[in-house]
Formats: structure tokens, C-alpha cells, sequence
């Protein structure tokens, strides 16, 4: 098990966090550091526990030791609505209960900044409405949400999210409905995003090839409790993820420095 994460001033970091469900271990004293600027990357098969420890960073359920801080605070100690500013939540799926327009939807990102019972001003309509601009989807600004597909949900989801302007991006499968041209331009926007603002993106995914593109560090969940942390480079590489992944993952350098991966 490797615990390779020396930057310093995280954003986001975790001290010996240890958590399981139904009694199987997703991660045993799991201490890692996320400073703003960088992206991690959670890989691991289906039932190693990626969402889980996804939705326990967003404090949505608690670990079974250790904790996690957030801006140097402990989570436990955030005020809801003083998180909603810093933490933004991107779901694998999404529902939608009440109808209302894609700029409605969009709109949602600005609640936490707002006063009870105050409405959005005029800068927090430029936000949404830029957003909406980034993600391509501006021209459906007036369209009820049902009827748009699962590829341009997913897109005023990631709009949403960008309108909410977070410190600590979270996201869930953040591939999914998208093809393959928007995956990378989606992930592109939001990498340029917290670059320029200095937030920082965690990313729970299935697509080895999407966090060997986008991540700096890469936490790959065996099972059991058991995991490798590390540099990018360090840990994606054919040997844990043939591990990680039960079948034999081979690794192609494409140009210098650069990596895909393939099953055999």
C-alpha cells in the first residue's frame, strides 16, 4: 500500500480515515492531501466503495475512524450553508421532481450565496447564463428540463455546478450520457476552471483513461481495505491495474510521458 502525498496546504485532506459498509472495508487509515489547483482521480471496480467514499467527503455519511478537513477545517465543523459555498456535488444521476427551464436549474447554483427569501441579482444571471454558454447549451436556456436528453442533462448538471462557483469540486461518474468529444471538453473547462480559481476536483470514475488525462494524483481501490495513493504516473500503472481491476490491463505510450491503457 502506497501513501505518497506530500503537497502541502491541501484544499481537502483526509487523517487515517477508515470506512467500510455492510462490513466490507473500502479504505483503512487513508491520509491524503489535495492542495487547490490539482485533481484526483478514485478508480477501482464496481463494489470497491468509490461512491461511498465520494459521498463521505460530502459528508452525506459518516467514516468509521479518522477525518476529513476541508480548508484546514474538519468537515463535521462546516455550517450547511457555509459548505454549500465551498463544496459542489456533481451525481452520478439525477431527478428531476419540479419543472422548471434549463436557466431555472441553473440558477439552483446560486443558492448558498443568497439570503433567505432573497432573489438572484443580475451578476448571478451572468454566472448561469455564461455557464450555460461553456457547456454549450445556451440556446436551450428556456427549455423545459424533461425534454432534454441524458447527454445535455448531464451538461446543465456540470453548468450547475460551474454557476455554484466552489472551492472543492466533487464528481460522480462525471462521463456519463457524454460523448466522447464533450467528456474531454467538460473536463478540460473544469481543469481550467480551478486552475485559474485555485479550487481543487476529485473525480470518482470507471475510465482509467479519462483520470490518467485529467488527474495529478490517483487513489485505486483494490478492496478489502486496501488501496495505492499516489502521483499519477506512479500508480496507473499495468501491474495495479491489472490488480485493481481483475484482468490483465496493458499500458501503450503514446507520446512522451504519456499513457493509455487497454484490457488484453
Amino acid at each position: 500500500m502506497s501513501n505518497d502525498s506530500t503537497n502541502t496546504n491541501p484544499l481537502l485532506q483526509t487523517r487515517a480515515l477508515s470506512l467500510s459498509i455492510a462490513e466490507r472495508k473500502i479504505c483503512t487509515e487513508l491520509s491524503l492531501q489535495l492542495p487547490a489547483g490539482q485533481c484526483l482521480g478514485i478508480l477501482g471496480q464496481n463494489g470497491t466503495g468509490k461512491t461511498t467514499l465520494l459521498h463521505t467527503m460530502m459528508r452525506l455519511r459518516q467514516p468509521d475512524a479518522g477525518e476529513i478537513l476541508l480548508c484546514a477545517k474538519p468537515l463535521a465543523a462546516w455550517e450547511q450553508k457555509a459548505l454549500a459555498q465551498q463544496l459542489g456535488i456533481l451525481f452520478q444521476n439525477t431527478n428531476d421532481i419540479m419543472p422548471a427551464t434549463v436557466l431555472e436549474t441553473t440558477l439552483i447554483g446560486r443558492h448558498p450565496h443568497l439570503a433567505d427569501w432573497q432573489w438572484e441579482k443580475k451578476a448571478d444571471l451572468a454566472l448561469a447564463q455564461q455557464a450555460l454558454s461553456e457547456v454549450g447549451i445556451a440556446e436551450l436556456a428556456n427549455r423545459d428540463i424533461s425534454t432534454l436528453s441524458g447527454g445535455e442533462r448531464q451538461r446543465l448538471a456540470i453548468a450547475t455546478l460551474l454557476t455554484q462557483e466552489p472551492r472543492l469540486f466533487l464528481l460522480d461518474e462525471p462521463g456519463n450520457h457524454l460523448d466522447i468529444a464533450f467528456q474531454i471538453q467538460s473536463l478540460n473547462l473544469l481543469r481550467n476552471h480551478i486552475e485559474k480559481r485555485q479550487c481543487a476536483l476529485v473525480m470518482a470514475t470507471h475510465d482509467i483513461n479519462l483520470a490518467a488525462r485529467n488527474c495529478e494524483q490517483i487513489l485505486l481501490l483494490y478492496g478489502e481495505g486496501e488501496y495505492e495513493l499516489g502521483k499519477c504516473g506512479d500508480v496507473l500503472t499495468a501491474q495495479n491495474l491489472s490488480r485493481a481491476f481483475d484482468c490483465e490491463i496493458r499500458e501503450f505510450e503514446i507520446e512522451k510521458g504519456r499513457s493509455v491503457f487497454f484490457p488484453a
